[in-house]
């Protein structure tokens, strides 16, 4: 199978990424609840995993907390730092893990939020994020990668503007952490938001949130820590306020390892990746029949390419590539609504190919001949 779905999550796992996790389930007990061997070691995986993360993106190894997912940090960003009638600006760029919260919000009115439009060019710019800031604006929320599109927003262009006019900025990262050098201090984000299942090669099961110091949401879980257990409080210690609960420790352990393989080869990963998006919308750029979308492979983008053949469905589209070329890809509206209503694909939505780091130009040559295939025979 050729394997074009690395937005969903990045596939096949590298072998150390499958051991890490395997291991962690055979030799280690729960972390910070016991003083027993297999609870230490479980600790220390945790905070050798916060170290890699400081490590490549920045910051503090306590800065960052983990989720259960990359849509469960989002939602614990988002709804802790909304306080009541405060006001969000986010865009038309967004995923529903953003879009859904703020809609939640303000429909139990206790806050509300302005969406800013990109600009022809798939672009949100500094200039309209300020023009749509209001005087109760306690939060601006963007999309790094465009999930759509793969279009790269200038995040440390909106970060200044932020931190000039001290709103708190929160970046989702979820289609460009482990696909880009993300650095949270020269971004300017309080907060960042991703999975440890995508570009970072982890296992599914775990999201991240880094919290810049100073920045800290209300908690949405509370529970037991193993830390002041006499408080009936939630205690004030980070990473601890924000992991009440198991944490999903082989899923943690899993992508400790991502971490350490991207280390050792993010350069070579990331310039093949540039590689194959150039070929892969060139390629489909040449063909009649496809409409593509999303900025050409010399704007800021990631391998996320979507596209649409002739009139077609995109999801019958979706069908053959997978049934008859054996090409895994995703067709709809990819949970990101109001992108697919900026480029006119709201009613049949399209297909998107995603490249990971396993992904060769051979892979890409038969791509391209699959589709212009389907563009020429049409489904039958």
């Amino acid at each position: 199978m050729i394997y074009f779905d690395n937005a969903a999550t990045t596939w096949p796992k590298p072998k150390p990424v499958v051991q890490a996790t395997a291991q962690a389930m055979a030799t280690l007990g729960n972390p910070g609840r016991s003083g027993h061997k297999l609870a230490i070691d479980a600790s220390m995986a945790l905070y050798q995993c916060r170290e890699a993360l400081s490590n490549f993106m920045g910051g503090q190894a306590l800065d960052y907390v983990f989720c259960m997912s990359c849509t469960d940090a989002l939602n614990q960003a988002i709804q802790g730092m909304v306080t009541d009638r405060a006001h969000v600006v986010t865009t038309a760029l967004e995923h529903n893990s953003v879009l859904r919260p703020l809609h939640t919000l303000q429909s139990k009115s206790l806050a509300t939020y302005t969406i800013v439009s990109p600009r022809p060019d798939g672009y949100v710019y500094a200039e309209d994020i300020a023009a749509a800031i209001l005087p109760n604006t306690t939060l601006v929320v963007v999309n790094h990668a465009s999930n759509v599109t793969g279009a790269v927003q200038d995040v440390a262009a909106i970060g200044d503007l932020c931190k000039r006019r001290g709103i708190p900025l929160l970046v989702d990262a979820a289609q460009s952490a482990g696909y880009l050098p993300i650095d949270t201090a020269h971004i300017g984000a309080d907060m960042v938001a991703f999975p440890g299942h995508k570009g970072l090669l982890g296992p599914q099961g775990c999201g991240v949130l880094y919290l810049a110091p100073g920045c800290r949401p209300e908690p949405l879980r509370q529970g037991g820590t193993g830390s002041m257990s006499m408080d009936f409080a939630q205690p004030w210690e980070m990473p601890d306020r924000y992991e009440s609960g198991t944490p999903p420790t082989p899923a943690i352990c899993g992508l400790r390892q991502g971490l350490s393989i991207l280390r050792e080869k993010s350069a070579a990963i990331w310039r093949r990746e540039g590689e194959l998006t150039a070929q892969l919308y060139e390629g489909l750029s040449k063909l009649p029949q496809v409409k593509v979308y999303g900025p050409a492979p010399d704007q800021p983008r990631v391998g996320v390419i979507s596209f649409n053949v002739a009139d077609l469905d995109a999801s019958a589209v979706a069908d053959v590539l997978y049934t008859r070329y054996d090409i895994a890809s995703r067709a709809g509206l990819h949970c990101a609504p109001l992108v697919h209503r900026f480029l006119g694909t709201q009613q049949r939505g399209a297909v998107r190919f995603s490249l990971g780091p396993y992904n060769t130009a051979a892979e890409v040559t038969d791509v391209i001949r699959a589709v212009h295939a389907i563009g020429a025979k049409g489904l039958t």
